[in-house]
């Protein structure tokens, strides 16, 4: 795993084009041949893979991405969506009680308002990750490439110039990452991260059941996702129960860098 962070980043941010371009001369080639009754779902069919490639989080068509870390040891990532956020500081204190770490996904716009619950989590030992600079989540998946790459950029901006590092991960906003986002990626030298682990604390407020999902699926390496600042008010008391669970199962949260040995500021 020494090499983990470094063999995420992408590296041929266009390679898609290829297929595409294959695809539909494929695609018309076969209208040509037999006409539209079998090109016309043909076209249709050979979209599909690039939309799955935007709506499944996990997708490595566009860009690569870790959804678990590649250990046996017993432990796992916890990640923490949205912040910083007035839930920030509870959630420090509960993170330093069970002796656990996390890496905090944060929007760049609510960083550069509270920059300094921002070098509270680093004052921790916590880490930052790239979450986008203003987390449009109704149209992150559908940005344009000069709206994709200003937002990361600026975020990975505000968050240096807060921290005095550059982040080395990157979370999509709602997982969903098109077409556009390796290219800035890699000029930025991040890694794009998903998760093994969810209970959809985002939006459910249900503690108990929120805890149930996330725990079905925590296992050596897992990487969980939760949040902070939902409306729903009850995130603390989520990130509660699921360290109650990581307690129980034996299971340590730590950061990737604890378990890979990769340097927390990317060396750069």
């Amino acid at each position: 795993m020494q090499d983990l962070h470094s063999r995420l980043v992408p590296r041929h941010p266009y390679r898609w084009w290829a297929w595409l371009v294959v695809s539909q001369l494929l695609v018309a080639w076969l209208w040509w041949r037999f006409g539209w009754r079998v090109g016309l779902p043909c076209m249709v069919a050979s979209h599909v893979p690039f939309w799955w490639g935007v709506l499944m989080p996990r997708s490595q068509l566009y860009s690569p991405c870790l959804a678990r870390l590649p250990t046996q040891e017993r432990v796992v990532w916890l990640t923490i969506d949205d912040g910083p956020s007035t839930e920030t500081m509870a959630m420090l204190d509960l993170l330093d009680v069970h002796a656990a770490k996390a890496t905090f996904f944060v929007v760049g716009d609510r960083a550069a308002a509270h920059p300094e619950l921002i070098r509270e989590i680093v004052r921790r030992g916590h880490g930052i990750g790239n979450h986008s600079a203003s987390h449009p989540a109704a149209m992150f998946w559908a940005l344009g490439a000069a709206r994709m790459r200003a937002e990361i950029t600026r975020c990975q901006d505000i968050l240096r110039s807060i921290t005095g590092t550059a982040p080395i991960w990157f979370r999509a906003v709602v997982g969903m990452a098109n077409p556009f986002v390796a290219a800035p990626l890699r000029d930025l030298d991040l890694a794009r991260v998903a998760w093994s682990a969810r209970g959809y604390d985002g939006v459910a407020g249900d503690v108990a059941g929120v805890v149930a999902r996330v725990e079905r699926d925590l296992e050596p390496g897992a990487i969980v996702l939760l949040h902070e600042g939902a409306t729903h008010g009850h995130n603390i008391d989520i990130l509660r129960g699921v360290l109650a669970k990581l307690d129980a199962a034996g299971l340590r949260a730590v950061l990737p860098e604890q378990v890979a040995g990769i340097s927390p500021d990317g060396a750069r």
